[in-house]
């Protein structure tokens, strides 16, 4: 996983590069990195909702027994 920062940094960079594809600021010889970063960007942030859910998974049994008195 390459480093974007925390979550709100990552996305507004995501959203920063987006932007740019939208209103044409892109240069050709700018386009590769750009998309690249945006890919590196989502699959980081694939990763961390994959991992946060899994940690949901396994918590939300115990909150169960909890909230049910056991």
């Amino acid at each position: 996983m390459s480093n974007v920062g925390d979550w709100n940094e990552a996305a507004n960079e995501l959203n920063a590069i987006v932007a740019s594809f939208d209103e044409g600021e892109v240069s050709v010889d700018d386009l590769f990195a750009k998309l690249e970063r945006a890919t590196a960007i989502i699959e980081s942030l694939e990763e961390r909702l994959s991992a946060t859910k899994a940690k949901v998974d396994e918590l939300a049994p115990r909150i169960a027994k909890v909230a049910n008195g056991e």
